[in-house]
């Protein structure tokens, strides 16, 4: 399966060895069918302890970082910085059956190309010998879910030309539904695969169901973005929201009658009071019945309603502005042989001659309000043969010609100064995207090298090559996106869907 890479976002929980292991072992047992690499995608916001990586980890395993922004951005760093057709996701709490390596081979193998993605079957081990608990059931309904990333493989060309995870979902929750539907409103074709991964259940604490209701957050930028409809479309059930509404705000009238009428407090009181015992007995009726699992169930039970309603209003003010994603909000150029002719050390501005079509380029994204910056590699700072004042003269020679840039940022270092601006490194693009006031996922990076491309990539944003005569060729072949001039660049940006 030469075809494809595995991408596995993590935050280093322990999990990872046990599925990282029995990959591996699976890939041991049929070698033909292994990926051509697993890519390990640290999503912590600080390194810290290394990764627990099995002791047959090898060369096989690539880890590059996310930088903590959550798992969307993970697997879009994941699938940027693979160079297979096929991309296959999983968790890293899953356990891939010995089989599972020729199963996604034989998933893929004559996939006719109007199919985009193939999911894999989970199975949830549940308790022998005692009802399952609500946390457990909660888990089970992974096995029957649409189109989750706990296991599901995408062809690299349709993830770019959807920009990939929308990374305004911040959770582990509703991205992968997301990009499922874009991808079906898009024409493509999903389809369920034969290959099997095992979803064990983690440990919950005593809080768990309260803090998943943050997902009522989640739901409102799907409404935002996919209609009313989307969770018919998604395979969604209603939801409880409506009652976990009108339970919180009997709970509230309780409280405000109490001080004036106890007639009032005391019906508002008895409508919180049967609502939530028929929530928890609902909860508790299908369960074990042990002690700790009811009490579990009568507190949060009570704590629910209001947390759902609370992350329901903190989705409607956060989401309020929200938008179906289409074309970059922003477009960051690297300057030397991308926007003016490459000489090595400028810092003369009367040297500064733009490439061809660069300014009409510029005018055209400006037209259509995207803003516009640039982020350089200036390594003769570092090596004593300019001056940083050289540059922003330099660069202020280019906007003279060009029109106004809104953002600029260059790198001073040398490569072995270790620093995290310099491409492919993303803390320019960073760094640009911060002042500009977008986030990474929303700009696009259009340069001649492939460091601006694995720049982007880190980054969480689009990349776009435009090889000139020193573009090497393997830069070229890894590229997810290319264009021959930077008017087709600009045509790929405005254009809004991804074309490869």
């Amino acid at each position: 399966m030469n075809g494809c890479t595995v991408v596995i976002p993590t935050v280093g929980r322990e999990s990872l060895r046990v599925t990282l292991h029995a990959l591996l072992t699976a890939i041991d047992r049929a070698p033909g069918a292994g990926p051509r690499e697993i890519i390990v995608v640290d999503d912590r916001p600080v390194p810290g302890a290394p990764l627990p990586l099995p002791p047959s980890a090898g060369p096989e395993i690539r880890v590059i970082r996310s930088g903590g922004r959550g798992p969307a951005a993970a697997r879009n760093a994941g699938w940027r910085a693979a160079a297979t057709e096929w991309v296959a996701f999983l968790d890293d709490d899953v356990v891939p059956e010995p089989g599972w390596p020729a199963r996604l081979a034989a998933d893929l193998a004559g996939l006719p190309p109007s199919v985009a993605g193939t999911q894999g079957r989970v199975t949830v081990p549940l308790p022998a010998g005692r009802p399952p608990t609500d946390w457990e059931r909660s888990t089970a309904g992974l096995a029957s879910a649409d189109w989750i990333t706990a296991d599901m493989a995408y062809r690299r060309g349709v993830l770019a030309e959807l920009g990939g995870f929308d990374e305004r979902f911040r959770r582990a929750y509703r991205e992968d539904a997301d990009l499922a539907l874009r991808v079906l409103n898009a024409g493509h074709g999903l389809v369920l695969g034969d290959r099997r991964i095992t979803h064990p259940v983690r440990p919950a604490g005593f809080w768990t169901s309260v803090r998943a209701q943050a997902g009522n957050a989640d739901d409102v930028l799907m409404r935002h973005v996919h209609g009313a409809s989307w969770r018919a479309r998604a395979g969604e059930g209603r939801g409880l929201l409506g009652r976990h509404a009108l339970t919180t705000a009997a709970g509230l009238l309780a409280l405000a009658a109490a001080p004036k009428s106890r007639a009032a407090a005391a019906a508002a009181g008895g409508a919180w009071a049967a609502l939530t015992a028929r929530f928890a007995y609902e909860r508790i009726r299908p369960g074990p019945g042990t002690p700790g699992e009811v009490t579990a169930m009568l507190v949060t039970s009570a704590a629910i309603p209001p947390a759902a309603v609370w992350h329901r209003l903190r989705g409607l003010a956060a989401h309020r502005r929200a938008r179906s994603r289409g074309g970059p909000r922003a477009v960051l150029f690297d300057r030397d042989d991308t926007l003016i002719r490459d000489v090595p050390y400028n810092g003369d501005p009367a040297r500064v001659e733009p490439m061809p079509g660069a300014r009409r380029a510029l005018d055209r994204l400006r037209r259509h309000g995207v803003r516009i910056g640039v982020v350089s590699n200036q390594s003769g700072v570092a090596k004593g043969l300019i001056a940083a004042g050289d540059v922003r003269r330099v660069n202020a020679r280019v906007e003279e010609l060009l029109g106004r840039i809104d953002v600029w940022e260059f790198c001073p270092h040398d490569d072995g100064d270790g620093c995290a601006c310099r491409k492919p490194e993303p803390g320019m693009i960073e760094r640009a995207a911060e002042r500009l006031g977008v986030p990474p996922a929303d700009c696009a990076v259009i340069g001649d090298a492939g460091g601006d491309i694995e720049a982007a990539a880190a980054a969480g944003a689009r990349g776009i090559l435009v090889p000139t005569g020193r573009t090497r060729p393997a830069e070229i072949a890894r590229a997810a996106e290319t264009a021959p001039t930077l008017d087709a660049a600009v045509d790929l940006v405005l254009g809004g869907r991804r074309r490869p």
